[in-house]
Formats: C-alpha cells, structure tokens, sequence
C-alpha cells in the first residue's frame, strides 16, 4: 500500500464533505438540444477550468451584467436577454438539457449577450468572476430541500450571502424568486442578518413581483392553483 500524500487526501475529504444543493439528473436530449450543444457551445460556452475571466473582453464591451444561477430550460433568460440587449448575461446549469435548449434559443433568435457555463454555479463565481464586478444575480426556484433534514442542501445559506456580496458591485442586487412559502421565510431569515446588505423591500420582506423576471409556464400553472411566489431582493451596500 503506498502512502497518500497529506495534501491530496486533504483535498480528497474536502471533497467528500462538499454539499451540493443540486442533483445531476441524467436527461434525455432531443435532437434540437443536442444540435444546440454543438453549434452553441463554441460560440456561447465558457470553461471552469479558464478560470478567472475578463468578462468585457468575453463579451467585446463593457456593459451591465447579470449573473443568473440555474436558468432550467433557459426560457426565462432568453426572454431577459432579447429585451435587454444593452446588457450581458452570464448563465449557469448543470442539466445538459437545458444548456442545450438554452444554446438552441440564442441561436434562433440571433442573441449575442449571454453566455453559458455547464457546472457548479458557486464554482464560477469562486474562480471565474472578478469581485466587484456583478450588476445582479438571480436565483430563480431553487431547489427548496423540504425535509429538514435536508435543508443544509438549501444554496442560500450565510456562507452563499458573503460569496454573492463579494461578487456584486456596491449598489449590486441579489434577486430571489421561490414558489415555496417557507423556504421564502428561510431566506429572509438568512439574508436579513448577512452583512453588507439591504433589504429592498418597503416592509423588509418580499418586494412586489419585479416586471424584469418573466413569468414562467410552471408559475403560470402555480397561479391557476393558487399557488403564490414571493420574490426578494438585497442590494449590497458595502
């Protein structure tokens, strides 16, 4: 048996004690996601493993930028992109399907201000993403982990709030959107005690639906059933 290097078994334990707050789910790719993978991604696709990015020069100027965490199937940011596009957007998913989709979407409709990582969004910000340097960040239905035992898998936790602060600009906001009640209850209770921040909303708890976040068809269908959806929104203030 050979001796294992302090360090690699150091970092081989950090490993083992990260926690995700995602899933990989093995999806099916339909033809038009995968022909949006490989005519997409060498146009649209950035690498974790390029580390930190000049993000005016990946883009060819200097505009605001938003930086959204888990777009899905990527409908909702190409709607922000098509009418925004004085502005650039950064997004982040780990489902190969809805990179896909997302990639096939700029495609057909000729978008040039997105672009698109397939990994860990909490990477990217660590190493891709200079600090100071985010106009927004968008955390759109994540993941709510219901069971309690579970709720350490929830991404906003104070460890995430210092992170995204570090990253926006001062006067920076950090959007959040969930359909889940409670798990809006947590994020207040996370975010309201995070340094650095200020609660946008005039009774300090959720702000009225923003019109800049596209209503999606599962919020629609929430709607129909009576489902509501609290969004919040912290800007940096130091």
């Amino acid at each position: 048996m050979t001796e294992q290097n302090p360090a690699a078994e150091e970092q081989q334990t950090e490993h083992r004690r990260t926690i995700k707050s995602f899933v990989m789910r093995a999806g099916r790719m339909t033809e038009g996601q995968q022909r949006g993978l490989e005519q997409g991604w060498p146009k649209f696709g950035l690498s974790l493993e390029d580390g930190l990015r000049d993000f005016d020069e990946v883009f060819g100027r200097s505009a605001p930028r938003t930086f959204e965490i888990g777009f899905g199937m990527g409908h909702s940011t190409l709607e922000m992109a098509a009418a925004a596009p004085d502005q650039d957007f950064i997004g982040v998913e780990v489902h190969k399907p809805g990179v896909g989709a997302l990639l096939s979407g700029l495609l057909s409709q000729k978008l040039d201000n997105v672009r698109v990582y397939s990994c860990d969004a909490l990477e990217v910000l660590r190493d891709c993403v200079a600090d100071s340097s985010l106009d927004r960040v968008l955390l759109f239905f994540p993941d709510p982990w219901h069971k309690s035992r579970h709720h350490k898998r929830r991404i906003v936790q104070p460890a995430f709030a210092e992170l995204i602060r570090s990253k926006l600009k001062i006067g920076g906001v950090l959007h959040m959107a969930t359909d889940w009640e409670p798990y809006a209850e947590y994020m207040l209770e996370v975010m309201s005690v995070a340094p650095g921040y200020r609660n946008l909303a005039e009774d300090g708890r959720c702000v009225p639906r923003p019109a800049e976040r596209p209503v999606t068809k599962f919020e629609r269908r929430g709607e129909r059933l009576g489902h509501g959806v609290w969004d919040l929104k912290f800007q940096r203030i130091d």
